[in-house]
Order: C-alpha cells, then structure tokens, then sequence
C-alpha cells in the first residue's frame, strides 16, 4: 500500500501548507486552506502503469504534419480566435459567468464537428443524458455520430475515450470531475489538477481534441488553480451581459494563433448567431437624435475594429464628494481624464458627479479611448452637441496632448463603412491613404479637440 498523508491547500490559489493557516500567505484569502489526501510520490504500481509511455524521441525533420492538423468548426468566429480551428491533439479551457452560453458554444460545435464526419464524445458531470437531449432538440441538433456520456468518475471517462475513440472530446465541466487516485473531493485544487493532468495526457498521447469548461469565480477569475491555465494549450474567455442578447468570446491565451483575436456572437432561442458585421449590433442601439453627452470611438478588439458609443452624464450633487461611476472602463483612467479637463481645458468637477458609460456592455481598456471619453464628458458638461457623424480617435497625455495610436488606417476604414463624414485623430499619426468621404481632422491638444468636433458652444 501506498502512504498516504494529509496537506492543507489554498482553494483559492493553491497554496501549500503542512499545517493549517487562517489567512493564506499567498493571496491573502481567509479560512480558504482546506485539509486534503494526497498519495505519496510512489504510485501504486497498477495506477502507475497506466501513465507509462514507450513513445521514443523523434526528429524534427521525420514528424509529419498531416493535412488536417485543424478541426474546423464552421462556425467563423471560432476559428477566428483558435487562429482557424481546433488544433488536433490541443487542449483547450472555455470559462465563463454562470449562464453565459458556455454548453450552448459547445454543443453547437459538436454538432458542426459531427456533420463533418468527426466522431464527438460530451461528457456531462453537471446534466442528464435527457438535459442535453432537450438542448440539442432547441439547437436542432442531430447527429449519428455524437455521443453523451454523463459521468463524473475521470477513470470512467478515461475507459469510454479509449473505447470510443473520438476526434473531439468536451468536459462539462471540469470541477465536478473526480478522480481516484486523489482522495479530496470533487472540486479541489488537488483533483482539478490532477484530472487536467489526465485528460492533458489523453490528448496528447491519442491526438484527441478536447475542450474542458471551467467555471468562475466572483472576482470574475477561473476557478481552482493557476497552473490549470499554464496546462493547456488555449483559454478562452466568454464575456458579455447575460441580461442582453450578445456574447463575446475572448482568447486570453493559444499557443497556437494570436490571442487578442475576439468573436462575436448573439443568443437567440435556437441558440448562439455569430455576427459578422458587430458595428451593426452596436450602433443599433445609439438614438438617432444627437443628444449631449455622446461620443463614437473606433477601438481595436484582436485585428477586428468596433464603433463603440461613449455615453457621459454629468450633473450637480448634493454631497461632499462627488461621485465617479463607470461601465465598461476603468475607474482610475476616468480620474485621470477628469485631472487633464480640469487642468488643461479648465473645467471643474469638484462639485458634479461624472458617470461614464460604454453602450453595449463591453469593455474598452485600450488608451484610444481617452478622446472620446474626454469630448463626451465635456460636452454633457457644457450641454453641447458633438456632430453624430464624427468618430473620435485618440490617446491623451497628462499634458493635454494627443497621443497616436495603432491601426489607424483600419479604425478610419471601418468608419467609412459605417457611412462617418468626419474623424478627428491624432496630429501624430500619418496617412499613407487619402479618404475622399471622410474628413481628417488632427489635432494636437484635447483643447482643439473639443473646439473641433462641437457643434455649438455655450458659454460656462
């Protein structure tokens, strides 16, 4: 018999301790180390057995890369951020909020994969065999060639892949997912680790895709430890408002293709649409009566632009400290742009309240952003009207300067596609093109910024 002894581990971070600890010295959580089983470093000899590999070295010039190294999913804005489809033998790692369409993207894919004559086995540990009969009738899914297995044992799943043999394994999900040779319970740092470990080996040694689903925890960051990232080949974020209509899956990491690449989707009741032209999905919400306060930008998500509308309303209050709410960017870049207004251009915002917000739900964290949040700001202050058919591009400095940014010639192009007349940009940035239907407006300093794109200018 194996020894066996006991560990105390973070189930926060993974942190390990000989010992019990209230607070973790590592992420500094509380009452998060709990008490788990762990083997001693010798395996029991038929558990070891089973991760010996008789694979011998190769050469690099004798490895053959076939064909159809890419499982391609039809669906484009997946293969867009896997970089043209799933990598044969990868492991990939989709997470996101609770109820965000994490099983829908899935089982869609499943039943694009099998259409394609792949053999595809879903692992369910969270729903019936029933549960995701009744998803795939609502996603009119039917296929010959895929096959639900729900099952929580990672030695059982292990058996039925070997059995099977399929092109495209999913784990839904990997934290009710256990396995024998750990004596925690499901969901544990130690089991987490360990079936990712398993099903890694699985992939790599049989050439299996395989997708395994995480879940999230409050703070928005993937549930169990760190090195589950470090472990797999691609991580894939799936972002968006669940109370609104689109999703937006994010690469944070592919070992295999660019990770600032995003896709675009919209649920509807048969499921997840990918979007092909996003702009289209955002603008549509913008009100076609100019109204101060609103601002368009052109942000870079991956290689794909998107018009985005800043909103800013600003108004007195009644407290001592005026409020600083934000949606969609970060907190800390809003003081700064209400530091450079108030010192550069003269506006004051000690007694009013600022709240910033970017339609459509998503996140905008990249500094072009600061001109428009800027312009948006400063017209609801001094209730002007910023000329709806103007785009705004541009990074601010702490001296009131604007700053160039990259890809402005696909920022201006998309902007001409959505059928803009104006755009102000950085004086900094060159143009090797000239746009006939759009107007180039650079400026140098925020000041001009302003005096360029407002429509009508009262008086403080």
């Amino acid at each position: 018999m194996a020894k066996v002894k006991s560990k105390w581990i973070c189930q926060e971070c993974g942190y390990e301790s000989s010992g019990y600890l209230g607070k973790c010295p590592e992420c500094g959580s509380w009452g998060s180390l709990v008490e788990e089983v762990m083997y001693d470093a010798k395996m029991p000899n038929a558990a070891a057995q089973e991760f010996i590999n008789n694979e011998k070295p190769a050469l690099l010039k004798d490895i053959h890369i076939g064909e159809d190294v890419r499982l391609k999913t039809n669906i484009s804005e997946l293969d867009r951020i896997l970089g043209g489809g799933f990598v044969q033998g990868s492991l990939v790692l989709l997470a996101g909020d609770p109820g965000i369409g994490k099983s829908t993207i899935t089982l869609q894919t499943c039943g694009q994969l099998c259409k394609s004559g792949k053999k595809v086995l879903y692992v369910s540990a969270e729903e019936s065999s029933s549960q995701i009969k009744i998803r795939a009738e609502r996603l009119n899914i039917v296929s010959d060639n895929l096959y639900i297995y729900p099952q929580t044992n990672m030695e059982n799943i292990k058996s039925q892949i070997e059995e099977i043999s399929p092109d495209f394994v999913v784990i839904d999900s990997i934290q009710a997912i256990y396995s024998n040779l750990v004596a925690s319970s499901a969901g544990s740092v130690s089991q987490i680790r360990e079936c990712t470990n398993i099903l890694m080996h699985i992939a790599k040694s049989k050439n299996i895709t395989t997708v395994v689903i995480g879940h999230v925890t409050k703070d928005g960051n993937i549930a169990g430890p760190k090195v589950l990232e470090h472990m797999v080949d691609t991580v894939i974020y799936f972002e968006g408002d669940k109370y609104k209509s689109y999703r937006m899956l994010r690469s944070m990491k592919n070992r295999f293709g660019n990770t600032s690449e995003v896709g675009i989707f919209e649920m509807k009741s048969d499921g997840l649409h990918e979007v092909i032209n996003p702009n289209e999905l955002f603008l549509n919400e913008r009100s076609r009566i100019a109204a101060p306060g609103s601002a368009i930008i052109v942000t870079n998500e991956g290689t794909r632009p998107l018009m985005v509308e800043i909103q800013a309303l600003v108004g007195s209050t009644s407290y001592a400290s005026p409020r600083r709410v934000t949606n969609g960017i970060d907190l800390s870049r809003l003081h700064q742009i209400l530091a450079v207004l108030e010192k550069r251009v003269g506006l004051d915002f000690s007694k009013q309240d600022v709240y910033v917000n970017v339609m459509g739900g998503i996140d905008v964290d990249e500094p072009s952003a600061d001109l428009g949040i800027a312009l948006a700001i400063a017209t609801c202050a001094r209730d002007v009207v910023v000329d709806p058919q103007t785009v705004i591009i541009g990074e601010i400095g702490l001296s009131g300067e604007i700053y160039p940014v990259n890809n402005i010639e696909k920022r201006l192009n998309e902007a001409v596609i959505s059928g803009f007349k104006k755009a102000i940009i950085p004086y900094g940035n060159n143009l090797p093109n000239s746009y006939e239907d759009l107007e180039i407006i650079k400026v140098k300093k925020i000041i001009d910024a302003i005096v360029s794109c407002v429509s009508a200018i009262k008086e403080a």
